[in-house]
């Protein structure tokens, strides 16, 4: 299971931090569960959220760069590929990821991961966080967006 070893996870305190959720529309039911994950760690922290739509997840870093540009102090990135017959599986795994840390790298705004990559639907809803899921990973990505925020702030307040 992906998620052993993985430390503790609650949210910063980021009282006001803005972050903009960028979320596919690809699978529905598991992409409920990751929005309302990364929702809930963002009003647990004191941030405010804005939440918009990709039409899939290969469109995600392009939306994530306008986010990142337009203001976010972080932006989350949630989106589900399941594996299916062909190599397409390949190529937007690995568009999105590769865009996706360049659009951190090159705005220095940090970009939570939460695209799944999953085998089946199965492994998608079970890291969803929805009802019976094993892992939340909504949840953890806006977490990490967050705080890696912080720890980029704490850099120009030394």
């Amino acid at each position: 299971m992906s998620g052993t070893g993985a430390p503790e996870q609650s949210a910063p305190h980021a009282q006001g931090m803005r972050v903009t959720v960028v979320a596919a529309q690809w699978h529905e039911r598991v992409m409920d569960g990751l929005v309302a994950g990364a929702l809930r760690a963002v009003e647990d922290a004191g941030a405010r959220a804005r939440v918009v739509r990709a039409v899939g997840s290969f469109e995600l870093p392009i939306l994530a760069a306008a986010a990142a540009r337009g203001g976010a102090d972080a932006v989350v990135a949630l989106g589900v590929v399941i594996r299916g017959s062909t190599p397409h599986f390949d190529y937007v795994c690995r568009a999105a990821t590769d865009g996706l840390g360049r659009v951190a790298l090159d705005t220095g705004v940090p970009v939570g991961f939460g695209l799944l990559t999953c085998d089946d639907e199965a492994q998608a809803l079970a890291r969803c966080g929805g009802p019976g899921a094993d892992e939340d990973k909504g949840y953890e990505a806006a977490c990490a967006a967050m705080s890696t925020a912080l720890t980029l702030a704490s850099f120009t307040q030394a």
